[in-house]
């Protein structure tokens, strides 16, 4: 039969504040906010199985978040930092990769204000594409491949663009390039399924 156990009491007052606020908060975080109740419950006197029951969980769990608690205090509330893989990137690093987004590329024309349009490095890139954002992120000593990259714009919900070679041009000077595709090529109207 498992021994008696129950949460110690509060070191001081703010500790009990902390712990009886995290409680009835409702806007905390969910999970801390259920193993703050299983430390008032059991200041209360409710033995482990008895708070189990009463917030539907294994006295088991209530047992383990007891013990945490006793030897940490109101830290004990939280969770343990996870066995996976440890971030590659730092906060700092993923920001600055962003950040790059936002700047013009170094191949970009640029008027000034005489008129004259200038890039920095005509031989570079003039929008931002993943292999560019790859390379300027490493030059700047960041260790990162392109889908990781091309993951991190995704998961921050930064819009990438693709540059399409066959975009036609307003220009009037425009020359296209070669002869279109044969006459014989059926074209296909948007919005519309080929008939089978």
């Amino acid at each position: 039969m498992p021994k008696l156990l129950f949460a110690h009491a509060p070191h001081d007052a703010q500790e009990e504040h902390q712990v009886h606020k995290l409680a009835g908060s409702r806007h905390a975080p969910a999970d801390w906010i259920r193993r703050a109740q299983m430390i008032v419950l059991s200041w209360q006197g409710l033995r482990t199985t008895d708070i189990a029951s009463r917030l539907h969980c294994h006295p088991q769990t209530v047992r383990e978040r007891i013990s945490r608690f006793n030897a940490e205090g109101v830290d004990g509330l939280g969770d343990l930092p996870g066995a996976g893989r440890k971030p590659r990137l730092t906060e700092q690093e993923r920001s600055r990769i962003i950040g790059l987004v936002a700047t013009a590329p170094p191949g970009r024309l640029i008027r000034h204000r005489d008129g004259i349009l200038v890039a920095h490095d005509e031989h570079k890139e003039a929008n931002w594409t993943l292999n560019a954002l790859t390379r300027a992120a490493q030059q700047q000593g960041i260790t990162i491949g392109r889908s990781q990259v091309r993951r991190l714009l995704l998961k921050e919900g930064v819009p990438c663009r693709y540059t399409h070679s066959w975009a036609r041009s307003t220009d009037v000077d425009f020359v296209p390039k070669g002869v279109r595709s044969s006459a014989s090529t059926q074209t296909r109207r948007k919005g519309r399924r080929p008939s089978v």
